[in-house]
C-alpha cells in the first residue's frame, strides 16, 4: 500500500441514543478541540505501518503542518513520496512512477486524518463523532459521519498536549499506524514547505 492511499484513507458506532450518551460525545468533542486547538503547527518524523491479511509495510519521512489546511507529507523510506497542501490545493508527487496527481484540499479533509490536524478543529462535529474512551487518557475515537468516507475509524493519542500516535482502520480492512517523534509545536514553519511545482515531464492527473 503507498503513502497516497494510506494518507488518503488515513486524511477522520458513537449513536447518541440517551443523553448519557450524547453529553459524552459532547465532552469528548470539547476536550479533543482544547487540545486541537493549541496546535497552531507542527513539524515531525513520522514511522507509519500499514497491516492487512497477515502483511504489512513500513514507511518512515518527516512531515510539517499548519493551520489553514497547509500540510507536507515527505516518505523517504522505503521508496519516495511527497504529499503537499496548500491550503487550497493538494499535490501527490510519487517520483518513482514520475505521477503527480493534483486535487481540491475541501475534497480530502474529511478523509485525510492528517489534514484534520491542520484544519478548523471546532469542524470536527460536522464530519466526525467522537469518543473518549477513558476519561484520564488523551485517547480519542473519530468515526466518519459520512457513507462515502474512505475509513471506518480514526484513533489519536495525546502526550504532553502532543499528538504522538493515528490509528486509522479504512473501509477495506487495512489499519494503519503512524507514530510522530521530534516533536515540535507552533515553531515558525518557511512558507516554502506548503507549495510544490510538479517537476519537468512528470504525468499532472487533475481530479
Amino acid at each position: 500500500m503507498n503513502t497516497k492511499i494510506a494518507l488518503s484513507t488515513l486524511a477522520l458506532t458513537l449513536l447518541p441514543m440517551t443523553a448519557l450518551t450524547a453529553h459524552a460525545n459532547d465532552t469528548a468533542v470539547t476536550n479533543l478541540n482544547n487540545l486541537l486547538k493549541n496546535t497552531k503547527s507542527m513539524t515531525a518524523d513520522f514511522s507509519q505501518t500499514t497491516k492487512a491479511s497477515g502483511k504489512s509495510q513500513s514507511f518512515s519521512g518527516s512531515m510539517a503542518l499548519e493551520r489553514g489546511n497547509k500540510f507536507r507529507w515527505d516518505t523517504k523510506s522505503p521508496s519516495e513520496q511527497l504529499i503537499v497542501a496548500n491550503g487550497s490545493t493538494m499535490w501527490v508527487y510519487d517520483k518513482d512512477l514520475q505521477q503527480v496527481t493534483k486535487q481540491s484540499v475541501n475534497n480530502q479533509v474529511g478523509d485525510a486524518p492528517a489534514l484534520l490536524l491542520s484544519g478548523d478543529p471546532n469542524q470536527i462535529t460536522r464530519n466526525f463523532t467522537v469518543s473518549q474512551p477513558s476519561k484520564g487518557k488523551n485517547y480519542y475515537v473519530l468515526k466518519p459521519k459520512s457513507s462515502s468516507a474512505n475509513f471506518r475509524d480514526l484513533s489519536i493519542s495525546f502526550n504532553g498536549g502532543k499528538p504522538v500516535m493515528m490509528v486509522l482502520n479504512d473501509s477495506i480492512g487495512q489499519t494503519t499506524s503512524i507514530r510522530f517523534s521530534n516533536i515540535n509545536i507552533n515553531k515558525s514553519i518557511p512558507a516554502s514547505q506548503f507549495s510544490f511545482t510538479p517537476p519537468k515531464g512528470v504525468d499532472v492527473i487533475n481530479q
